[in-house]
């Protein structure tokens, strides 16, 4: 298994075009994101990177939504996504969408979402599968020097450890777009291919998309250890009236 931290760059995406089918591929990902928009509350969603910031999130019942992307014109705030500039416990939802193949250290992309989301958020990410058709295409000649080649392809299940260690819980994990999106070819001709892939093959979907949200173990107070008072028994009292008296006696005597 290769590291996670990676100084390699090659080219990233500034939006859904860049990609060989990129409509067909931000529409799949809006549709199977609008059945969980609707259960997020709160004030503040951030979507993280450019593609996050395209993607249609209307279906939210939170207002304010912006973008936190280095550069690009859907960039509500100028920023790197591995720094972000929001107070801890300050946001209700993230969006990464084909975020963290594109970026030297998603370990710490997940971790400032972990840190800027507060207990209950929610957080959803969505990528290239590996272990599909796209990322067979990923062996031919000089695919790493296109897109969506060029990224780091990590399988969910790693991206679920990752979730699992910053204390996520997984709430879902699907797979759709039974295709290789490599540019030139025509969705339409596979149609029955994907269907069949859909029914018996789910997943060796293209995409996978991941929800999941914050919990936050409540701290255990610890209860002082309160010793007991030692009882002062009848027999203790008496022997201390006892010890009186003979004292007061031998007082009165002398």
């Amino acid at each position: 298994m290769k590291p996670a931290l990676s100084f390699q760059q090659g080219p990233k995406p500034q939006s859904w075009q860049d990609f060989p089918h990129g409509e067909y591929l931000k529409a799949g990902i809006e549709r199977r994101m609008a059945r969980w928009l609707p259960r997020m509350f709160g004030y503040h969603m951030l979507k993280l990177g450019c593609l996050s910031g395209q993607l249609d999130t209307s279906e939210s019942p939170i207002d304010h939504q912006v973008c936190i992307s280095s550069s690009g014109p859907h960039a509500g705030v100028i920023a790197e996504i591995d720094e972000l500039p929001f107070y801890e416990h300050s946001v209700d939802a993230c969006i990464l969408s084909q975020c963290l193949e594109y970026h030297s250290d998603p370990h710490h992309i997940l971790r400032e979402a972990h840190r800027t989301l507060i207990p209950g958020g929610y957080i959803v990410i969505t990528g290239f599968n590996p272990f599909s058709l796209c990322g067979l295409a990923h062996m031919l000649p000089f695919s790493g020097e296109k897109l969506p080649w060029s990224g780091r392809f990590f399988t969910p299940s790693r991206v679920k450890d990752w979730l699992n260690l910053l204390g996520f819980e997984i709430i879902a994990d699907e797979r759709f777009i039974h295709a290789s999106l490599a540019r030139g070819s025509r969705l339409s001709r596979f149609a029955p291919w994907r269907r069949f892939c859909r029914h018996y093959l789910k997943p060796m979907g293209s995409v996978y998309m991941l929800v999941a949200r914050k919990r936050v173990a409540p701290l255990t107070p610890i209860k002082p250890k309160w010793h007991a008072r030692p009882k002062w028994t009848p027999a203790v009292k008496g022997a201390r009236l006892k010890h009186s008296r003979s004292r007061h006696e031998v007082s009165g005597n002398d």
